[in-house]
């Protein structure tokens, strides 16, 4: 493990931002950020993010809570192996519990946004004693349509060829234009900017094998499987991003111990939208969990 530090300045108190090189046992090296003391809340970017999206929540939290930011593999700093089996979320989940050992993390809360919230849920299902709470930020439980899932299949494998043939400046100004990010528009321009670096900041091989290894419709759906989760589960969406609207009311009429919030004139990055919201809702479910106890540390 290496590690260097930096500093963060959240209100009144100064925290130490670490950032670490973590190796699991088939030698892919994990490049991690943790923040703060307390309980552990593991926090999982999406597709073409990395630990940098949870910048100012680290800082917010940090005088309370443990934050652990995770580059996904193939995302930031983290390794881009070159089988896109390998980018697997049931092997990251085993990852992930691998990286809590080395930081002797018993248990964690797990906040995961997209295709961070899917890892996150396949986490908790593969390690639920790992797991002392979750949050999930515009995630879907799978596509569970064949028909669906097929032609999701087709459209990945599409869009990861066009990176390696294009790059990833082409890629990015690509991907700026979904319909997805159309709720942008009012975030200021500064964090847009730093939103751009991040998703250029990745590497071609990286993104192309997340899209082949662990696309939303890579792996089968678990929504039969979300009746049988015995955690704390907060679902968050957009107001403005319908489709994920759907997907967390089906999950939260799944899952034993959820709630549900809609962030009202949001979109699918509800943290970057309306960040103060999403930070009260957050913190919301982390002061719950932690007045529970239960062993979370």
């Amino acid at each position: 493990m290496g590690a260097r530090s930096s500093r963060c300045h959240c209100g009144r108190v100064t925290c130490a931002k670490e950032h670490l090189e973590l190796t699991v046992p088939d030698g892919i090296r994990f490049h991690i950020v943790r923040s703060g003391s307390g309980p552990a809340v593991v926090l999982l970017h999406g597709f073409t993010g990395s630990a940098e999206t949870w910048a100012e929540l680290q800082s917010t939290l940090c005088d309370r809570y443990t934050t652990i930011a995770v580059d996904l593999a193939g995302h930031g700093k983290s390794d881009a192996p070159t089988d896109p089996r390998r980018y697997s979320l049931n092997r990251f989940a085993d990852d992930l519990r691998d990286i809590l050992d080395s930081l002797a993390v018993s248990r964690a809360a797990i906040l995961g946004y997209s295709m961070g919230g899917r890892a996150a849920l396949r986490f908790t299902l593969r390690h639920p004693d790992r797991v002392a709470g979750l949050i999930l930020e515009s995630t879907s439980p799978g596509i569970a349509d064949p028909h669906e899932r097929e032609s999701r299949i087709a459209s990945d494998m599409e869009l990861a060829d066009f990176i390696e043939r294009e790059g990833i400046t082409a890629f990015v100004e690509r991907w700026e234009q979904l319909p997805l990010w159309a709720s942008l528009g009012g975030v200021p321009v500064p964090a847009l900017e730093r939103l751009r670096a991040e998703r250029l900041g990745n590497r071609v091989q990286g993104l192309a094998n997340s899209l082949r290894g662990a696309g939303s419709a890579a792996d089968p759906p678990v929504i039969n499987e979300l009746a049988g989760l015995r955690t704390d589960v907060r679902i968050i969406a957009g107001e403005l991003d319908t489709k994920y609207v759907e997907l967390g009311g089906l999950m939260r009429a799944s899952v034993p111990r959820a709630e549900f919030d809609i962030v009202q004139g949001a979109g699918h990055m509800t943290h970057l939208e309306r960040p103060k919201r999403f930070e009260e809702l957050v913190e919301g479910a982390l002061g719950g969990l932690a007045r529970q106890g239960a062993g979370w540390a």
